[in-house]
């Protein structure tokens, strides 16, 4: 693996606040390398910042590393109390702002697996209490369709909240490997059919024409 420690990269643009250059600095750091590897130091030379700012903002490294998360996933998570998701047929569109997001930082999703992975350490707890946060809100969501009847009264909310995540991150994990086989890149054209169709596939399992 590369350590940051030998790699020369350059400070983020000092015209942006300091608080949101930290937040991409150490967005940047902790997808090149361990957490244990990043000290607060690499991430204020990345963001042009003294490292006293991220005592300031965040507490500590560990404050920083949830912060970054957390500004990374809210925005998906805010969606599901969106009027995006009233019908069936706005998972398609929810689709697409998932792929377009982590498109931009495939790395993410690997990140957040390996934090989940390990029986312990920083963030883990963090990241298991957003993700609650997205069961709880799915399941609220689709208890209401069940009432309005968009959806088939006996469906299971984990069911179709694991199916769901499975056509979400399946393809944004193993987007190396697939672009490899197909010979061909999946680029904003290419997730922009695949969200369409997952769409039209989910709303399908949902047991309601849309």
């Amino acid at each position: 693996m590369t350590h940051l420690a030998e790699v020369s990269v350059p400070a983020l643009p000092p015209s942006e606040g300091v608080r949101a250059r930290l937040l991409k600095g150490a967005l940047d750091c902790f997808l090149t390398d361990d957490y244990h590897r990043v000290t607060t130091r690499l991430i204020a030379e990345r963001a042009g910042a003294n490292v006293s700012m991220i005592r300031y903002y965040f507490g500590s490294k560990e404050g920083l590393y949830e912060e970054m998360i957390r500004e990374t996933l809210s925005p998906l998570l805010d969606v599901l109390d969106s009027a995006l998701l009233h019908t069936p047929a706005g998972f398609g569109e929810y689709l697409q702002l998932y792929y377009d997001t982590m498109n931009a930082r495939p790395e993410f999703p690997r990140l957040i697996l390996k934090v989940l992975a390990l029986n312990q350490g920083p963030g883990r707890r963090f990241i298991q209490q957003l993700l609650e946060r997205g069961r709880t809100r799915g399941a609220r969501r689709v208890e209401q369709m069940k009432r309005t009847g968009d959806v088939a009264p006996e469906l299971d909310a984990d069911i179709l909240r694991m199916a769901f995540v499975s056509l979400a991150m399946t393809p944004i994990l193993l987007k190396d490997i697939f672009e490899e086989q197909m010979e061909r890149p999946m680029d904003e054209a290419f997730l922009a059919a695949l969200a369409a169709f997952n769409g039209r596939l989910f709303a399908a399992g949902l047991g309601r024409d849309t």
